[in-house]
């Protein structure tokens, strides 16, 4: 009896072990995949982050912007700016969140308008 209990453990490992190495070879293609989607852009746009401390949804979710565009950024920037000066009773913590926030839009928008510089020398129109 010992021995069938044994040999039972024994195959629902391999079978488990299969199954799940399986998975992993499957998730690790699936990743390199995103990976090689993304490309150079969204390898700076990662740097960014990691420099700036803050990804690029917490900025936008900061500053209450749904896309980026240099007026809109600019102009919750100011109010929310002012809104938190410690003079009208505001916070210096949110305040400078709202800063780091700007610049990391700031910086997207750069990394953004130097991938279409790159791709308008890439394909120049005759």
């Amino acid at each position: 009896m010992a021995k069938y209990l044994a040999q039972i453990v024994v195959m629902g490992v391999q079978v488990v072990g299969r199954a799940f190495a399986r998975a992993l070879r499957q998730e690790y293609a699936a990743s390199q995949a995103a990976a090689q989607a993304r490309g150079r852009t969204g390898q700076q746009s990662a740097a960014a982050s990691s420099i700036s401390g803050m990804s690029l949804q917490e900025a936008q979710q900061i500053l209450n912007i749904s896309t980026l565009s240099p007026e809109e950024i600019q102009k919750n920037y100011e109010h929310l700016f002012k809104a938190n000066e410690k003079s009208v009773g505001g916070s210096f913590y949110l305040q400078s969140k709202v800063v780091r926030a700007k610049e990391r839009l700031d910086e997207e928008l750069n990394i953004q308008k130097q991938e279409q510089n790159q791709q308008s020398n890439q394909n120049p129109e005759t």
